[in-house]
């Protein structure tokens, strides 16, 4: 077996610990490989990799770059071993599209944006934000599933929220800590001692009591990020409200590996929580973190040990 095989091999076992099936991307980094080494190439080349990305029949498709895209996850890694795997730049082969590089937020970032959001001017303002990073930081719900929840989505004695005709149409019910319900419950007393009698059946509301608009609430946000003295994004954005999802996700992720549970049989499960259709939607989001990859790994190499 070539070195460039074993290579593949090593790096496609820690990707999969992390719960990835990756069985497209296994198929097609072993047609890279064979490739690479018809071209009598050992190590990952930029130029070979490029020639190999773009030998399908679209050329208009984003496929060629995804193609590359995973040759440069494979290549990043094998680098880290040996400096002599070239990784290809970003951008030889242009994507139609792209999404934004995440933040994920620590425990004490989280910490610092709620109590940052208790400078703002309005109280109203003040308790919802509060309110809504926590709750994002604690279930993973989406920016647009909490503006549209109603009072009578909360179900407090049995400590779940039911999240209605989310993103394609499909509805879930959402367990809750019950330290998170009742502090949502403290800001349902704070609000309605505020408005009284109600203006809006919404659980969050606006300074005047209506439903909250997704571009007021990210304005506020911004305002309590700069508060917070948070930084940015390794591409140089601040911080996102929608960010705390994908730090869920990470969390989750992060717990299970170190309590060494099955993260391949859970993961379905947090897909279900998160309300998406499979865990190919989750994957995504449980991407671009070093601690996550790090975790990964020393318990790669842990299992390795214990083999006879």
């Amino acid at each position: 077996m070539s070195g460039l095989r074993e290579g593949l091999d090593d790096y496609l076992a820690l990707r999969r610990s992390l719960g990835y099936k990756l069985e497209r991307t296994g198929t097609v980094l072993v047609d890279f490989v064979a490739y690479a080494e018809m071209a009598g190439s050992t190590h990952v080349r930029t130029n070979v990799a490029v020639s190999w990305a773009l030998r399908t029949i679209n050329a208009e498709s984003r496929w060629r770059a995804d193609r590359l895209g995973m040759v440069r996850g494979m290549a990043r890694y094998l680098h880290a071993i040996d400096p002599a795997h070239e990784i290809p730049p970003k951008g030889l082969i242009p994507a139609r599209r792209s999404r934004p590089t995440p933040f994920v937020y620590s425990d004490q970032e989280i910490v610092a944006l709620m109590a940052a959001s208790r400078g703002l001017r309005s109280p109203i303002q003040a308790a919802t934000l509060e309110t809504v990073v926590g709750l994002l930081a604690a279930s993973g719900l989406r920016v647009a599933e909490a503006i549209r929840l109603d009072d009578t989505d909360l179900d407090v004695d049995s400590q779940l929220l039911l999240v209605r005709t989310s993103k394609g149409g499909r509805s879930r019910l959402v367990p809750l800590d019950a330290s998170v319900m009742d502090a949502v419950m403290a800001y349902v007393a704070v609000r309605d001692r505020a408005f009284s009698p109600r203006r809006s059946t919404s659980l969050f509301v606006s300074t005047v009591g209506r439903r909250l608009r997704s571009g007021n609430l990210g304005e506020a946000f911004r305002i309590v990020v700069a508060l917070a003295g948070l930084g940015t994004t390794p591409a140089g954005r601040p911080p996102r409200l929608g960010d705390l999802r994908h730090s869920f996700a990470v969390r989750t992720l992060l717990g299970w590996h170190r309590d060494a549970r099955d993260v391949n049989a859970l993961l379905p499960t947090l897909s279900t929580y998160l309300g998406h259709v499979s865990p190919a939607s989750t994957y995504w989001y449980l991407s671009a973190s070093a601690e996550l990859l790090a975790a990964a790994a020393g318990r790669l190499e842990h299992e390795s040990e214990e083999r006879p």
